[in-house]
């Protein structure tokens, strides 16, 4: 699995909050989805804080044992 951290604002993505994230402002999920890749970034620092950029297989492969 690669994955390669990004900083800044990665411009023209669509993000979307996990469902498991409340609406009280406690630990809160979003992930976008590009051509090649996923991303994932805290909520709370969506403007400004690091995003994760994970290839699709590695986030297959992710997504596949964290559901196990």
């Amino acid at each position: 699995m690669s994955v390669e951290r990004m900083t800044g604002n990665a411009d023209g993505l669509r993000w979307f909050k996990s469902s498991y994230s409340g609406s009280d402002g406690g630990d809160c999920v979003e992930v976008a989805v590009s051509r090649g890749s996923v991303h994932v970034r805290d909520s709370k620092a969506a403007g400004n804080g690091p995003a994760l950029r994970i290839g699709r297989d590695g986030w297959a492969a992710f997504v596949s044992h964290a559901g196990a």
